[in-house]
Parts: C-alpha cells; sequence; structure tokens
C-alpha cells in the first residue's frame, strides 16, 4: 500500500486553498501560465480511456460516459469551460501529455516512480486498485476459502506469488486474460485472481450475470491525475491538487460509487473520513 495517500493530508488541505487562490488570480497575475491557456481556451483537453466500464466508456449516442467522465466534467465546471474528451490508451497517455495533445490525465493510472519522472502526478489519489477475485455467486465468503483450491492467475502478476505464500492457494497461471477467466468459467478453477478495476468492468458488462466479486482488494495501488510534468508544482497542478482532495471531502466519488455501480471501496470510505477529520480540524472543529 502507498503511504503518502494515507498521510500528508495537511499537505493535500494546503493545496486546496491554494486552488482557491489559482481560481481568484487575475489574468494579469496568472499570463502565461498553462491554468491561464487552458481558460484563454475556453476548454480543458482530458485525456480518458475510452473502452473502460463504467469508468469511461461509449454512450448509445458515442459520447463518452463513466466515473471519470464525471470527475472530467467537474474540472471543466470549477474552471467555468467546456470539456474536451480525448481518448487515450495505456501506451499513448504519458505521450499525448509530453505533446500537448491533452492537459490532463484521467485514464486508470498508477502512480509509480518511474512515471513521475515523465509527468507531473497530482496527490491526492483519486480512486485505487487491487488484486481480488472474481468467483460463482456464493462459492466464495473470504479470503480463506481460496486457501489448498486451484485459483486462475495471470502469469507474471505481482501478487500472484504472494496470494500463493501467504493464502496457500494453488495459482495455475495462464498467458492471457481470456484464457484465465475461460478457465473459470470451464471449472478449471474456483476463482480468477486479478486487480479489481476489470473484474468491476467485467461484472458491468452483462456478461457475468452469475458471478460476483465476493472479498475486498488485498493492496491498494492509487490511481493518480496527471499534468504535464513542469506544471505540477504550478497553477495548474495545484489548482487539479484541490480538484482531487475536494473529490475525497465532499463525498463525490462515493456518489459516482453509487451512481455507477460500483462495489464500495474501503480506501475511498476511509480517504473521506479523513477529508472530513481535516476539514472539521481546519475550522477549529473536534
Amino acid at each position: 500500500m502507498n503511504t503518502r495517500f494515507v498521510s500528508g493530508s495537511i499537505a493535500t488541505l494546503a493545496a486546496t486553498l491554494a486552488a482557491a487562490t489559482v481560481l481568484s488570480l487575475t489574468a494579469a497575475q496568472a499570463a502565461d501560465s498553462y491554468l491561464q491557456q487552458i481558460l484563454e481556451r475556453g476548454s480543458v483537453r482530458v485525456g480518458l480511456q475510452g473502452a473502460f466500464k463504467p469508468w469511461s466508456f461509449p454512450s448509445p449516442d458515442g459520447a463518452l460516459q463513466g466515473i471519470e467522465v464525471d470527475l472530467a466534467q467537474s474540472v471543466a465546471e470549477a474552471l467555468g469551460v467546456k470539456l474536451e474528451t480525448v481518448v487515450i490508451t495505456s501506451a499513448n497517455r504519458m505521450q499525448f501529455l509530453q505533446q500537448g495533445k491533452i492537459d490532463l490525465i484521467l485514464g486508470g493510472m498508477y502512480d509509480t516512480a518511474d512515471r513521475r519522472k515523465v509527468v507531473g502526478i497530482i496527490e491526492p489519489a483519486y480512486w485505487t486498485s487491487g488484486p481480488t477475485l472474481l468467483a460463482k455467486k456464493g462459492v466464495i465468503k473470504s479470503w480463506d476459502d481460496i486457501a489448498g483450491k486451484p485459483v486462475c492467475g495471470k502469469q507474471g502478476n505481482y501478487y500472484n506469488k504472494q496470494v500463493q505464500t501467504e493464502l496457500k492457494a494453488n495459482i495455475v497461471a495462464f498467458t492471457g486474460n481470456t484464457e484465465g477467466k475461460e478457465g473459470l468459467r470451464s471449472g478449471k478453477c474456483i476463482a480468477w485472481l486479478y486487480d479489481d478495476a476489470p473484474i468491476s468492468s467485467d461484472l458491468a458488462s452483462g456478461g457475468w450475470d452469475d458471478y460476483e466479486m465476493p472479498v475486498p482488494a488485498l493492496y491498494n495501488n492509487p490511481w493518480a491525475a496527471a499534468v504535464p510534468l513542469d506544471e505540477v508544482d504550478k497553477a495548474w497542478g495545484v489548482f487539479m491538487s484541490g480538484m482531487t482532495y475536494r473529490w475525497q471531502a465532499s463525498g463525490k466519488l462515493i456518489e459516482l460509487e453509487k451512481k455507477w455501480e460500483v462495489k464500495p471501496s474501503d480506501w475511498i470510505a476511509e480517504q473521506h473520513k479523513k477529508a472530513q477529520w481535516d476539514t472539521s480540524y481546519l475550522k477549529g472543529g473536534n
């Protein structure tokens, strides 16, 4: 678990206050800043994955919809500009940001040390994911139920060995996701071990009606918004830090879980609770 997002809340409070300051800047004061360019353009270009239900996926009319689309819209509304969505992939999202094709990434991207060398990672995180299980409804009640049982997994996933060693599961590793999930369907395994975000996406697709995600994620991998690398400590990055903190403090992320029928995350609930404490502390509450 990345402890930066479990601590450091006071720093994010400072970011929120700084963001409010940024919004109050005059055009002259903010001249030549990246944020001012967005305001003058009248639109914010946000990179979103186009086939990642329920985070960002096409609606019947072809426009993008989903959790991250709603978050992107809230950014546009806070700035008083239009939202311009740009479809990205895991392979090109950072390049698009570097090349100036987008202003912001909201695309299910893990915060890693290597990525921090390339793009401006925004703190705090706005979502998280980690390994969990997909199984037939009613088969599994807790992580203890996989001890000594065959569990389908994907070759190379870092948590396979940990689950096998600590939880005593017998990992049956497949080369790809499709093969692994087919192993579950055909009864070769009691469950499919994978990241909870794609499992949530599978459950939302309608093709897994007899299955469920019965246990919470084991380890949290925070998802970060990102701005151009040299903007992370400037007006645009500070504004986005304030936005992500407000998503936590306001309960917006919890609302989006309900709206898009995502299984409630303990991590999101904890971050909201911490943000509420920080807000009362700032106001002099008990």
